[in-house]
């Protein structure tokens, strides 16, 4: 009976996609490309040293899945990698993949070099789909309509921890920053939620970073004695913010501050677009599936280039076609939407062509919640309090 629910949902999509007997013989092939450049700095902790398949490991697990319904509809996914060496043109890759047929890409690549893509795809019907970066500028002063953001913004990410300690009424923060530029944008995005939900910054203070081996040189004994000192003296406070998208203190701070407090943002209580440890709406399956193909624990890269590579498999199974603009036109569209396991469909917002998303919360070991919260209401999707909302978006789409 299984097998014969899951042939008649099959035929149903495929009469969706416009396949029919006549084009049964054809095969669609749909040749996806990932640009991405290695994660070169160096972690805190061992645990967190980037693998080589970093990220397109879960594209590759989307293409399989993608070919599961694929093979029945007449079509063919596949992923070609190009892993950048320091210094490498992204450009120079982009073209190679163009003069190859491929023009729907994934990057995981900044935000700078994703606008130098994005500038040279201009007018080439080239698709790409941002993978890692959440710049929110991306999607705001600086979005473009050949770009489609898969990865959440600071801004989300920041809305989504913001009502979770809101709720739980946290709502006094102390607001440690690093000294990256990368630290002040998550720093922003954390200080405008502050704002939006009702808490209050009693203090914001900055962490120097002054080089040197982050592991060979911070031993627990250092560490031990720094970070109370840096965080000694404030006024009353709920709970330590920290943002440090550059991985240098913040996860020093659980257990050491000088005053018995929470820890939150970029270490304790961290917002996520995925986590290993998560299994709730079937997500386990996922989770099982990546650890056969990677032997390793699905990360928030592997996901966010998981659910780029399924949404071409969606769109091209439901369009029947891989043009990039026939596969953006679906994507932006009123009838595109993606189960990822998150307990809500994802569709993107038109007005930026960012991706909806439930943001989840955990500490390292388990989920301990996911926004929106409870109680977070918003006239048309509860998903878009994570974030800049249409009337406060700066995007125009060129």
């Amino acid at each position: 009976m299984l097998k014969l629910a899951l042939l008649a949902g099959l035929l149903a999509l495929a009469q969706a996609a416009g396949i029919d007997s006549a084009r049964a013989g054809e095969v669609l092939s749909v040749k996806a490309g990932f640009i991405r450049a290695p994660h070169v700095r160096e972690t805190v902790s061992i645990l967190d040293i980037p693998v080589d398949d970093d990220g397109v490991a879960g594209a590759r697990l989307a293409a399989e899945d993608n070919n599961t319904t694929g093979r029945f509809l007449g079509q063919s996914f596949s992923i070609e990698d190009i892993r950048l060496k320091q210094g490498d043109d992204p450009v120079a890759a982009l073209n190679s993949l163009a003069e190859r047929g491929v023009s729907l890409v994934l990057v995981d690549l900044p935000a700078s070099e994703i606008l130098k893509l994005a500038n040279a795809a201009k007018d080439r019907n080239i698709l790409l789909f941002n993978t890692s970066a959440p710049d929110d500028s991306l999607r705001e002063e600086n979005c473009r309509a050949d770009v489609i953001h898969v990865a959440p913004t600071h801004s989300m990410l920041a809305d989504g921890l913001a009502q979770y300690l809101v709720w739980k009424q946290w709502k006094r923060w102390l607001l440690i920053k690093g000294s990256h530029p990368e630290d002040q944008l998550f720093a922003d995005a954390l200080r405008r939620s502050a704002k939006k939900f009702g808490a209050k910054i009693v203090e914001e203070r900055v962490y120097e970073d002054t080089g040197g081996g982050r592991r060979s040189d911070s031993g627990s004994v250092q560490t031990q004695r720094l970070v109370p000192v840096a965080t000694q003296n404030a006024p009353a406070y709920d709970v330590l913010v920290a943002a440090d998208e550059s991985d240098v203190f913040a996860n020093y701070l659980p257990y050491r501050t000088y005053d018995p407090r929470l820890v939150a943002g970029s270490a304790g209580l961290k917002p996520l677009s995925w986590d290993g440890a998560h299994e709730q709406w079937g997500a386990i399956q996922l989770q099982n599936r990546f650890m056969k193909l990677a032997a390793r624990r699905m990360n928030e890269r592997d996901n966010q280039a998981w659910v780029a590579m399924r949404m071409i498999g969606e769109a091209a199974n439901r369009t029947g076609s891989s043009d990039p603009k026939i596969i953006r036109d679906y994507l932006v569209g009123p009838d595109f939407s993606i189960a990822a396991f998150k307990g809500q469909k994802q569709t993107l917002r038109r007005w930026n062509q960012q991706l909806r998303q439930p943001i989840l919360l955990g500490d390292g070991r388990m989920i301990v919640s996911v926004s929106p919260q409870e109680g977070f209401l918003h006239q048309t999707s509860e998903l878009d309090t994570l974030g800049f909302d249409q009337p406060e978006t700066k995007c125009k789409l060129q």
